[in-house]
């Protein structure tokens, strides 16, 4: 693994790396390129290069933090993003591809399963453990959040075809080796599940993202709230000590002089003035967040596929969960109301559902515990209604292969 460098060696290894891609994008969007120094750019670029980038026939680019006379800037500024993803247009958004990298399956599945099948309340015995294929589905979301300030950051999340697991932060796709995976051959074209239903995968991924956007956002949100607190702080301190003087005056005088009138609307004017600034406030750092999918990929990959059978009481069901070879672990099954990724994990009485906590969680009305899952709607027992995890539309979305 290269060493970790900070500061201008960090700056000018981001720069490098910002031209040649500017360099490979413009070069397949047909302009002709030259570098011109270790910096630098020379660029010929034919009229959609020119009105994407918002550049002359021929231009210099530079990338470091002291560029030549007459050179545009380029850096990782969302300015220069936002021409380089107009540049790109729809090319790289969806895409497919097949991996076999070598690996070993895990020496231990029981203690392997023991780490990502954390029950509260049911038990499960290993019944298989094969090789098998699946599809991964790689999707980046990118998210940008503004109040008083502005934050932006990627959302990357993959699903198991197969098995319905989704794995956070997957780890970005390497070079693998061309060796067959252990095990019998096996066929992608006979051994693969089915592709995700659409309608389905749109369904499951807008309830999915919301807790992990929360997540993404929380170091922001800690922020912003502190920030508006000490706003508001400053602000009442303010108006507070002109209403106490304003009422100091106020009770000072007899009730019939006739500066009371004054005073009193002195103080309905504090009064108003300081809702007004809370408004203000309020309208200074009102959050505003947008979620855009930027890319799919479509992955197919040989695992190691354990079959747990589920015991709950006298009711057992059977559990797909398979060895990634990505991840060098079990994928972890979410929870099958809400798809949030915490553990533990509960088992419902009527489906064998696994859930978090907050998926069987006692009703609020009744207190009897339900499955969310099967009763989406309303509790079986007084039909009050549930209140649904929430969910983000997600109609406009890179199309699969």
């Amino acid at each position: 693994m290269p060493p970790e460098v900070d500061g201008p060696a960090a700056a000018a290894l981001a720069a490098g790396r910002m031209q040649r891609f500017a360099a490979d994008l413009l070069g397949a969007a047909g302009a002709l390129v030259e570098a011109s120094g270790p910096e630098t750019l020379d660029v010929l670029a034919p009229p959609p290069v020119q009105e994407a980038l918002g550049v002359p026939e021929l231009s210099r680019l530079g990338f470091g933090v002291r560029v030549a006379s007459g050179a545009h800037r380029v850096g990782l500024e969302a300015d220069w993003l936002e021409r380089f993803a107009r540049l790109l247009g729809g090319r790289g958004r969806a895409a497919r591809c097949v991996l076999t990298p070598s690996f070993r399956p895990p020496a231990d599945p029981e203690r392997a399963l023991a780490h990502a099948l954390p029950l509260e309340n049911a038990t499960y015995r290993l019944l298989e453990a094969a090789s098998a294929w699946t599809y991964l589905l790689f999707f980046e979301f990118r998210f940008t959040a503004i109040a008083d300030e502005k934050r932006e950051g990627l959302l990357r999340l993959a699903l198991n075809s197969a098995t319905g697991a989704l794995i956070d932060d997957p780890p970005a796709l390497e070079p693998v080796s061309p060796d067959p995976p252990p095990g019998p051959p096996l066929d992608p074209s006979r051994d693969l599940p089915a592709v995700e239903d659409r309608a389905r995968l749109l369904a499951l991924l807008s309830r999915a993202l919301p807790p992990r956007l929360d997540a993404a956002l929380a170091p922001f949100l800690e922020g912003l709230n502190r920030r508006l607190g000490r706003d508001q702080d400053r602000l009442h301190g303010f108006h507070n000590d002109l209403h106490r003087e304003a009422a100091r005056r106020l009770g000072a005088l007899p009730e019939a002089d006739p500066a009371r009138r004054r005073e009193e609307a002195r103080i309905a004017a504090i009064v108003r003035e300081y809702q007004a600034r809370l408004e203000d406030l309020a309208r200074q750092y009102a959050l505003n967040v947008a979620l855009a999918w930027t890319q799919t990929l479509e992955v197919v990959l040989p695992v190691h596929r354990l079959t747990v059978q589920l015991r709950r009481r006298k009711a057992d069901r059977m559990l797909r969960l398979d060895w990634n070879p990505l991840t060098r672990r079990l994928d972890p099954p979410p929870c099958e109301w809400s798809r949030a990724r915490a553990p533990p994990r509960l088992v419902c009485d009527e489906a064998l559902h696994l859930l978090c906590p907050a998926g069987l969680a006692p009703c609020a009305a009744c207190g009897r515990p339900f499955c969310r899952a099967c009763h989406e709607a309303a509790c079986p027992k007084c039909t009050a209604p549930v209140t649904a995890p929430p969910t983000l539309p997600l109609a406009r979305a890179p199309a699969l292969h």
